[in-house]
């Protein structure tokens, strides 16, 4: 079988479009590289420190890409981004420390399990049903706001309407105008980091809503911040790991060669597509996702190899599905922007 640097060309294949298909999913949703990555490569044989270190710089390196484009966009609010980055981290360090306890009880396995199947499915749930619920009454067209632009006070969630009433000093000014208390942001960023810390993910499926949702940050500038954050995360993670032997290049330069158009065209997506379709979208992912995850639980609990390999699948084909229909989405809107561009030309 024919090799490039060391791989198989099939392999290499894989690794670019499997690339490609989360560059889309990040750039969009602003997370999805450990949710996909890491699994795939523990299935593909590769070693858990080096699954786990390598899927980390690919995350690095698709983040950046994608920010970069979220920030010619406009759509990343940097003060938002650095204070939930202070809260985060102190959040990781209590997750991180609630593991290890559970550990040392020997029930780490079966409560992280438990708890990331629920929370996808309850996040999954919410966001979708919302997303449905308020799609007749929208006018139509998307509310892609630039991190400095005013918002429109109806597109704010109700709960995050009643979390900025409450005005607890110091109050911070936030993407589209927004007022909130210090102490909220840094409460959610908090929270967010602790789930995070304690499921061992990256976070932004947690993130991106929350910030939405309880914060009322519109939804393209959500996902840029949240990707500007997991640029910290992200370089710091895949470091640690370098210093241990625990990143392949070989795995990280083919995926990073797909996710580098991928993400690109994930993030342009956000400016294009009705704000509507990315909380429809996100919320089918995390459900999907869910679903995946239970039987990869059940398959560790019952050593059942077939359920590991259902869930490894349906994790794929959630991904790809939902890649697709961005894809489609963003094509499907451009050309009828175009249609209606033309009969002014005629």
């Amino acid at each position: 079988m024919m090799e490039l640097f060391g791989i198989a060309l099939t392999t290499l294949a894989l690794f670019v479009s499997f690339g490609f298909m989360v560059g889309v999913l990040f750039g969009f949703f602003g997370m999805g590289g450990s949710f996909l990555v890491t699994p795939a490569l523990l299935v593909m044989g590769y070693p858990a420190r080096v699954a786990v270190g390598s899927g980390m710089a690919f995350v690095f390196g698709t983040a950046v890409i994608a920010t970069l484009k979220h920030h010619d966009l406009g759509q990343v609010d940097y003060k938002l981004g650095g204070l939930m980055i202070v809260g985060t981290t102190a959040g990781i360090e209590v997750g991180s420390i609630l593991v290890y306890r559970l550990e040392e009880l020997g029930l780490a396995s079966g409560v992280i399990g438990v708890t990331y199947v629920g929370l996808l499915g309850v996040i999954g749930l919410f966001v979708t049903r919302n997303a449905l619920k308020s799609d007749g009454d929208s006018s139509g067209g998307g509310h892609h706001d630039a991190a400095d632009g005013e918002i429109d006070p109806d597109d704010i969630p109700d709960i995050a309407k009643k979390i900025q009433s409450h005005r607890v000093p110091p109050m911070m000014t936030i993407a589209g105008g927004i007022q909130v208390s210090l102490w909220m942001i840094l409460g959610v960023a908090f929270a967010t980091g602790l789930l995070s810390g304690f499921l061992g993910v990256g976070g932004g499926f947690i993130r991106m809503p929350a910030m939405f949702y309880l914060i009322g940050v519109p939804v393209p500038v959500a996902v840029g911040t949240d990707l500007f954050e997991i640029v910290f995360s992200g370089g710091f993670g895949s470091f640690t790991y370098g210093l241990n032997g625990g990143v392949d290049l070989s795995i990280v330069a083919p995926l990073l060669a797909g996710s580098a158009l991928g993400a690109r065209i994930g993030s342009a997506s956000t400016n294009i597509v009705d704000e509507g379709d990315i909380k429809v979208y996100f919320g089918l992912m995390l459900l999907g996702g869910s679903i995946a995850v239970a039987f990869q639980q059940a398959g560790d609990y019952l050593a059942i190899e077939a359920f590991n390999t259902v869930g490894f699948a349906l994790i794929l084909l959630s991904a790809f599905m939902v890649s697709g229909a961005v894809i489609y989405s963003t094509i499907t809107t451009m050309r009828a922007q175009a249609r209606t561009a033309t009969p002014s030309a005629d």
